[in-house]
């Protein structure tokens, strides 16, 4: 896919960083920038009557609102004072429905940036995460502290476990695979059989990827003993990766929560942009 417009969520308590990372994002490649400004609502304490009730909590929803206008007022000088094209769009969901928020405005974006402002930012990237992976059909970037994130990569590591996420990852990051100069298709502990991998592992996506003139290179690799995103993140430092691409949420959220899994271990310690799409 080619990414026309990138979409970025901001709220009250971060700076410039994320909006400066998403900017030049789009100049680098000539996208339209797309900015959400949210301020989630504190929910009232002691039920509906209470809420109408209770000062205290009229004050906070009115301070509440009052940081969002001036993030408002604050994102649009930026825009105003930045080259790209952009619009600006503001919300202020109660917590619950946020990632409904955020999923709906994701949809018309082809890319939402999660730079390290938000990723620190641990309810909004919560939020920011589902709406987009369970309520867009998008893909979302990941950008740690201290990546150099660029649309136009030139090394790529694919994860690769032949699920429906993972093929769909590959499809919105194809226009990237194809300019990239040395694309690892990796698979960990591959299963030999036509449900899995197939009778030789990875064969026949790379050659999917050959037909989109992709230099592939397919990479099977053994757990040992490790878990399957330590090997992931140690290849990709291995083969100086400036971007990982991968499904997203293989199994259900529940189970990911409760007994982990290759997503949550990636969301929560990755050290290279990784592009996720569900």
């Amino acid at each position: 896919m080619t990414f026309r417009t990138l979409l970025t969520v901001t709220g009250p308590n971060q700076g410039e960083g994320d909006l400066k990372l998403a900017a030049d994002l789009c100049e680098q490649i000539g996208a339209h920038l797309s900015v959400l400004v949210l301020e989630l609502a504190a929910p009232p304490s002691g039920g509906e009557y209470a809420a109408v009730v209770s000062p205290a909590w009229l004050e906070e929803r009115q301070a509440e609102l009052k940081r969002l206008e001036k993030r408002i007022s604050d994102v649009a000088g930026f825009l105003s004072q930045s080259a790209v094209s952009a619009d600006l769009s503001d919300d202020y969901p109660d917590t619950g429905w946020a990632d409904d928020v955020i999923g709906r405005r994701a949809r018309y974006a082809d890319l939402t940036i999660l730079g390290p402002d938000l990723l620190a930012s641990h309810t909004l990237k919560d939020k920011v995460i589902q709406g987009v992976l369970f309520s867009s059909g998008k893909p979302m970037l990941l950008v740690p502290e201290g990546s150099r994130p660029t649309l136009k990569p030139k090394r790529i590591l694919v994860a690769w476990d032949a699920r429906l996420e993972s093929s769909r990852a590959v499809r919105e990051s194809l226009n990237m695979l194809r300019g990239a100069d040395d694309v690892r298709l990796v698979i960990v502990d591959p299963i030999e059989d036509e449900f899995h991998h197939g009778e030789e592992p990875g064969a026949d996506a790379a050659a999917y990827l050959a037909r989109h003139g992709v230099k592939v290179t397919v990479d099977r690799l053994p757990s040992s003993n490790h878990s399957v995103a330590d090997v992931l993140r140690q290849h990709a430092d291995d083969v100086a990766a400036e971007l990982m691409v991968m499904g997203a949420y293989g199994h259900s959220r529940f189970r990911e929560r409760i007994f982990g899994g290759i997503t949550k271990s990636m969301l929560d310690d990755h050290s290279l942009p990784i592009l996720m799409a569900r």
